[in-house]
């Protein structure tokens, strides 16, 4: 039952909607019924539109919040690791021991992929981009699983979702060795996620690697920092996909694709580039100057956030991972030299401190994943792998709600209105 109205008055008509509040965040006016009256809403973007009710991710911007299922995000990243963090998101509650070992093994015993499936990165240009790969490899997954494609089925689905986040890793690496020109390397059931993921980027048949605990400590803090964010634009490109019944692959695809947008995945492929635009430490002045001067076009890619209005909570465990990969590797680079300069300036300048222009966790994944080696074109396909589980969780939860319906935003038409059609012949 709703807990208040709106009265909403057109054209000496009014009439009531009713106004829910979830348990936390801003209440919402039910506009549902505004159909019946000959009206609906208008809003670009969505930005002021509730398009679904969820139980999985919680966002207050203004305060520097994110929880997941009520769990803040720094206890998270300081007492859990991603696997742990997916079996929340997926189930809704931490796992037991038992549970948390045998959901580690599932997913572990799941990360090879069909060799059909290797055959398919053959069929790429050497110079295609990871992403266009992963789109493209994600979804055809689903030529591959027949026997469990539906999505009517808890169980089916939540096989799917194993599936997805144990191959994610193996098909992203896959695409990173075949832009380098390197075989493949197979998943080892003897590594945690984050060193397989490791393992099989750098790796090769002809020497050894081991993983360092350092790294691998990154790379999982890096997933689990990025495995959800709400309802965000791949997440809900994922369930508008899913509302039409598509199957898990085709979704997951879909929220690929989305990502790869510049505006949503590439933020911290950005940061980078702007990096590298800079150059030198000497001319960070020049820089800061043009990010000051509100004539000029410049920004600097990696501070503040479009969400976060005060801070940015995953930033603050990001810079601590940040510095301990910096130490471990003591990389001699200049770019690294840049941002951390950038760093100490945005958080002692006042115009940076007035303006809440704090480094995001786009600014450190960024450095951290140039310091690990990984190249820049791959930085929004860890992110994707990162992400499944959020998408695939939301996914899942649209699909168990009774009555769900397919998703289908109306417009406000600003074309022509009717037109007689003139055959061509006297046009």
């Amino acid at each position: 039952m709703a807990d208040k109205k709106a009265v909403v008055q057109v054209d000496g008509k009014s009439f009531e909607l009713p106004i829910y509040s979830g348990t936390a965040g801003t209440d919402v006016i039910d506009v549902r019924a505004l159909g019946q009256h000959g009206y609906f809403t208008f809003d670009p973007g969505f930005m002021s539109t509730g398009s679904c009710e969820s139980k999985i991710t919680y966002i207050d911007g203004d305060n520097g919040v994110l929880l997941h299922r009520g769990y803040p995000i720094e206890q998270l990243a300081e007492h859990s690791d991603y696997l742990e963090l997916c079996y929340l998101l997926l189930e809704g509650e931490l796992p037991q021991a038992e549970q948390y070992n045998q959901f580690k093994n599932t997913i572990t015993r799941h990360t090879m992929v069909h060799e059909k499936i290797a055959a398919f990165f053959q069929g790429f240009r050497v110079d295609a981009h990871p992403m266009a790969m992963l789109c493209g490899v994600v979804g055809a997954m689903s030529s591959f699983y027949h026997s469990d494609l539906d999505i009517n089925d808890p169980m089916q689905r939540k096989r799917s979702a194993h599936r997805l986040i144990a191959k994610l890793p193996t098909l992203a690496a896959m695409a990173y060795k075949y832009t380098v020109g390197q075989p493949f390397v197979y998943p080892r059931n003897d590594l945690s996620y984050a060193e397989n993921f490791l393992h099989m980027m750098f790796s090769v048949p002809a020497e050894e690697y081991k993983v360092s605990p350092i790294l691998a400590k990154a790379m999982d803090r890096i997933f689990m920092l990025h495995a959800d964010h709400e309802q965000n634009a791949s997440t809900s490109t994922v369930r508008l996909a899913g509302s039409s019944g598509a199957n898990p692959y085709a979704c997951i695809a879909a929220g690929v694709a989305s990502l790869w947008g510049p505006a949503h995945g590439g933020a911290n492929e950005a940061c980078l580039k702007m990096l590298q635009q800079i150059g030198t430490v000497d001319r960070i002045p020049e820089f800061v100057a043009r990010a000051k001067d509100k004539n000029d076009s410049f920004r600097l890619m990696g501070f503040g956030h479009r969400v976060y209005k005060n801070f940015d909570p995953r930033a603050k465990v990001m810079r601590e991972t940040c510095h301990e990969v910096l130490q471990e590797l003591n990389i001699k680079d200049p770019l690294l030299d840049v941002a951390m300069e950038l760093e100490r300036i945005a958080l002692s300048d006042p115009y940076f401190i007035e303006k809440k222009l704090y480094p995001n966790v786009d600014f450190y994944s960024g450095i951290i994943l140039k310091a690990i080696g990984i190249p820049t074109s791959m930085f929004t396909v860890i992110f994707a792998m990162s992400r499944t589980v959020g998408w695939i969780s939301h996914w899942d939860e649209m699909l168990s709600e009774k009555g769900h319906k397919i998703g289908r935003p109306r417009q406000l038409y600003t074309g022509y209105t009717t037109r007689d059609f003139t055959p061509l012949n006297k046009r």
